[in-house]
């Protein structure tokens, strides 16, 4: 399928791109190329082919949720360059 210049141009307007001549001459060939590829896809019987969502069969992959201990306030803290009333102080921003 061979897309034509004015094509290439829009296609570039809907993406918000400013194509010099020389861009819109080479994507003109590669986006025809990209298209006669999908046409040969199109004519593949996949019929019996279910959808993917995922090429790999995947469960939950997730970790069990466990409660733990987690690090006293104390020692956080001393990761903050400032405190102040058992919690970091920052720069206010309004």
């Amino acid at each position: 399928m061979d897309l034509s210049y004015a094509e290439v141009r829009y296609i570039a307007k809907l993406a918000r791109l400013e194509l010099s001549e020389k861009e819109v001459e080479s994507y003109t060939a590669q986006l025809s190329t990209v298209l006669e590829y999908m046409q040969q896809l199109d004519e593949l019987n996949l019929k019996d082919v279910e959808p993917l969502t995922h090429v790999f069969q995947m469960q939950n992959v997730f970790r069990e949720d466990k409660v733990a201990m987690s690090l006293p306030q104390k020692q956080i803290l001393q990761n903050g360059p400032e405190v102040q009333s058992g919690h970091f102080k920052v720069p206010q921003i309004l």
